[in-house]
């Protein structure tokens, strides 16, 4: 294939990353993100015999036909494929080759899963729970709770949150969030209070300096890992333990279906989309707009429950099943 340029799968990746950092300001976890699934097409087609910059259609179709035999959902194959993509137009862009070999391919299809939730009795008890622990660590997984909650912040944005964000007693955080895009979100007084109570106990996850004093951290969240702040990973399995502990299936709760919480309970007590899709700090309100749907389904399913005249739906069998077992026992039907 003519106009290929010599250089490696390897260094024409590091220049798409390169790029993704320096005109479009991709977050550091979009840009690893973007890797991982570079690499992974990479090595399939390293297989091949043939650089991931010098592919033709077939060569992304056996691909894609790959990812189907692995089992892979179609939602992680779409991100695949979406990344090839954003990688072969820059490589077109960049003159490194000549067309663009992912553009006559059909992306796996998709449903549009709605969020995974938890009713509002759910997150008392969940609060509840964590209301309960003590120590320095209670103090910090209450935080983050109350805040996930309060706020509906993605967990990259909580996590990465600078300790001078909340030095001020103000009922709002301003957040740096995709694109550093500066948002502001609610800060209700119990998450500002949980918040007082952990900026109390924070210097015991400071780093300990050679003389052992607790040293200087920008992070509300400090840590000793080398990221210098909680991982989003160790967020997740504190939450799925105090799930266990509430009573809730662990399988069910991470730190993004509390964000998902934050959303729909909004919507279920009133709140309008275009205040929620700021709060969110959603690019798109369609992105939004699945809250809609989630509150839909659950209204749905409370009139089908409750409602006195859904029992006109059931089967004459169902009928006189019921009627049945409300007559009194030795009574005769007319």
């Amino acid at each position: 294939m003519s106009g290929i340029a010599p250089a490696s799968s390897d260094t024409l990746v590091e220049r798409f990353l390169e790029m993704l950092r320096a005109e479009r300001n991709a977050a550091a976890n979009t840009c690893a993100a973007y890797q991982r699934d570079l690499k992974d097409a990479s090595e399939f087609m390293a297989a091949r015999k043939t650089p991931l910059g010098a592919v033709a259609t077939t060569d992304l179709s056996a691909y894609l036909a790959a990812l189907d035999a692995r089992h892979l959902a179609p939602r992680s194959a779409a991100r695949r494929l979406s990344a090839l993509r954003q990688f072969y137009k820059f490589l077109l862009a960049e003159n490194v080759r000549g067309d663009d070999p992912s553009a006559a391919l059909d992306g796996p299809k998709l449903g549009r899963p709605l969020p995974k939730l938890l009713a509002e009795e759910e997150m008392a008890r969940l609060i509840e729970v964590c209301a309960a622990l003590d120590g320095p660590s209670g103090a910090r997984l209450r935080a983050l709770v109350e805040l996930s909650y309060a706020s509906g912040l993605r967990v990259s944005e909580l996590v990465g949150l600078p300790h001078a964000a909340v030095l001020r007693e103000q009922p709002v955080l301003i957040v740096r969030g995709k694109g550093s895009k500066e948002r502001m979100v609610p800060l209700n007084p119990p998450a500002r209070a949980a918040l007082n109570a952990y900026l109390a106990q924070r210097a015991h996850f400071l780093p300990k300096t050679a003389k052992g004093r607790p040293s200087v951290s920008p992070h509300l969240f400090p840590s000793r890992g080398k990221e210098g702040h909680l991982t989003r990973q160790r967020y997740g399995q504190m939450l799925k333990e105090l799930g266990a502990k509430a009573g809730i299936d662990p399988a069910r709760i991470s730190p993004h279906v509390l964000r998902h919480a934050f959303a729909t309970h909004l919507l279920d007590h009133g709140a309008d989309l275009r205040s929620l899709q700021k709060m969110l700090g959603h690019a798109d309100i369609a992105t939004t707009q699945i809250y809609t749907h989630v509150a839909g389904r659950r209204l749905h399913d409370l009139v089908a429950a409750h409602h006195p005249l859904a029992s006109a739906t059931q089967t004459k069998p169902q009928a006189k099943s019921q009627a049945k077992r409300r007559e009194k026992p030795g009574t005769k039907r007319k």
